[in-house]
């Protein structure tokens, strides 16, 4: 019984997610690519990035591989050609997800903790250079998973794919081990490292501001700190942007250390089904950490949602 009611959560869950998903990263690069945010140019190419490979995640991993095999059982997407660039696709589509929020986190860290790096680092290039990278290793990266794969004989009037057994060669068992090293363990440690960094850095530099802008005050009173103002704006959009990440993949980091360094848990499939829909869930929930964050977005959202064919309309003439 629970295991029916656990399939029918699925169900719900990825037809909601492949819905919701895709069309709250296409209003989100619509509206961040028309620059009324009040965003800095090279954070915008971040954002979009982001939604653009949040985007691709919903479409490859969500649509075509799990809601397409479960309508259509015997397409094409099954024959082991297909098979095997689609799961490049999936595993690169994850990876550029995982790690362009990695480049944003460390680009804020910049911006915020290294005021002298920041001119040089925190620019519409450099932040074009760093997505571009990203995605050209990640896609990279997952081209041997091509060969993974070996074609069967089945039901399919064509050869279907089938995971080799790989567990018994050893370079093979290492390039795998080290893919789910590099994605997401690295990124998570490091996007908790950064937010660390930069939790410290802020209270030490906020205490001395304080502390300055009281002794120049004096008598006169407090007055308002329009530098303190922006840096909390751009702290709230990390944090909001990173700590959604770190919640919603902890359940697959952890079932990572359990299963393939402490102990074998294989027992929890659940669980690992679980992890894997929290994990695409991260690639939805940007839009909302953006309408809760940021004001100018939320008055983009809500004219797009009340006069769409008027904002479609100015987005073209402009």
């Amino acid at each position: 019984m629970t295991d029916l009611v656990f399939l029918l959560v699925q169900d719900v869950f990825y037809h909601s997610l492949a819905l919701v998903g895709v069309t709250a990263n296409l209003i989100t690069i619509v509206i961040l690519c028309r620059g009324s945010c009040g965003l800095a140019g090279c954070t915008v190419r971040y954002l979009v990035s982001m939604a653009g490979a949040d985007l691709l995640v919903i479409i490859f991993c969500v649509v075509l591989n799990h809601l397409a095999s479960l309508y259509f059982p015997y397409s094409l997407l099954l024959h082991y050609r297909v098979c095997a660039v689609n799961s490049i696709a999936n595993a690169a589509a994850v990876d550029s997800s995982v790690w362009l929020t990695v480049a944003f986190t460390f680009d804020r860290f910049v911006a915020i903790c290294c005021p002298r790096l920041k001119p040089h680092y925190c620019t519409k290039r450099a932040a074009l250079v760093a997505i571009a990278a990203v995605c050209a290793v990640s896609y990279l990266r997952n081209i041997p998973r091509y060969f993974t794969y070996e074609p069967v004989r089945g039901r399919a009037p064509y050869p279907v794919c089938r995971l080799r057994n790989l567990c018994t060669t050893t370079p093979w068992a290492v390039y795998l081990w080290a893919g789910t090293v590099l994605t997401p363990m690295i990124p998570y440690v490091t996007i908790l490292l950064l937010n660390a960094l930069t939790v410290r850095h802020i209270l030490v530099a906020s205490r001395a501001r304080k502390g300055l802008r009281g002794a120049g005050a004096g008598a006169g009173g407090k007055s308002a700190d329009p530098e303190m103002e922006n840096r909390r704006r751009s702290i709230v959009l990390l944090f909001a942007i990173s700590g959604s990440f770190v919640m919603l993949w902890m359940t697959k980091v952890v079932m990572f250390v359990m299963e393939e360094m402490l102990m074998d848990m294989t027992s929890l499939v659940t669980v690992t089904q679980a992890g894997t829909m929290l994990m695409y869930l991260n690639s939805c929930s940007n839009t909302c950490i953006y309408a809760l964050t940021q004001a100018k977005f939320r008055e983009q959202v809500k004219l797009t949602i009340t006069h769409p064919f008027h904002w479609l309309l100015t987005f073209i003439t402009n």
